[in-house]
């Protein structure tokens, strides 16, 4: 029988149906929920960013290891809803509008959702005004990751939060943006409040971003 602690070596090396077994069987004998995923599968995913940060882990492997850790994840939400356990915070992520591209997108939201957070993926070509309205039905206000490939695409990020500020709703937002063609000095520029160039980067930004959110 798989031990709980397997769950780490199974998404660290992107088996899905070994995470699947394991979770499973975790879960069967009672294991607490929320343990997993802070004691095996966040660190899992740390460890995955960490290899990627130094060449050891390219992006492959982080596709394999994210499914791992949604295959899991998926057996696991249902019992942290029912415990009540609150997730490390919510992200809002989506490709602006004009822009149809979504990988780069679906991997950070991979990797944000391994890191703890809960994720709302608005899919791709997402105008303003849909930004907008999913903030203001934010409670306590939450992280707006905006993704682009395009340069043609890339400058719709201002625009969303220049419709934040015309909506009083800015404050609710810690806006996030990343894509091949956006630059910290671009970031700066627009009034973004983080920026990272890459999936596992990301989730270091989002983590100061929450910690800041009022």
């Amino acid at each position: 029988m798989s031990e709980p602690a397997e769950l780490y070596d199974a998404i660290l090396t992107g088996n899905a149906k070994k995470a699947e077994e394991i979770t499973k069987a975790a879960l069967e004998a009672k294991a607490d929920p929320s343990q997993l995923v802070q004691k095996y599968m966040i660190p899992a995913m740390d460890e995955v960013g960490r290899r990627f940060e130094c060449n050891e882990y390219f992006v492959p492997e982080l596709l394999i290891a994210a499914r791992a850790m949604k295959t899991a994840m998926e057996l696991i939400t249902p019992h942290l809803a029912a415990a009540g356990t609150e997730p490390t915070g919510r992200v809002i992520i989506g490709t602006v509008q004009g822009d149809l591209h979504d990988i780069g997108k679906n991997l950070v939201a991979s990797m944000l959702e391994g890191g703890g957070f809960q994720v709302v993926d608005l899919g791709v070509d997402v105008p303003a005004e849909k930004f907008v309205e999913a903030i203001k039905e934010e409670k306590k206000g939450a992280i707006l990751g905006l993704s682009a490939l395009l340069t043609t695409t890339m400058t719709m990020m201002k625009n969303v939060i220049s419709a934040l500020e015309q909506a009083g709703v800015r404050q609710k937002a810690k806006v996030m943006v990343g894509g091949a063609p956006i630059t910290q000095q671009y970031a700066d520029e627009i009034g973004a409040d983080g920026y990272s160039d890459n999936a596992s980067g990301a989730v270091a930004v989002a983590r100061k971003l929450i910690a800041s959110i009022d």
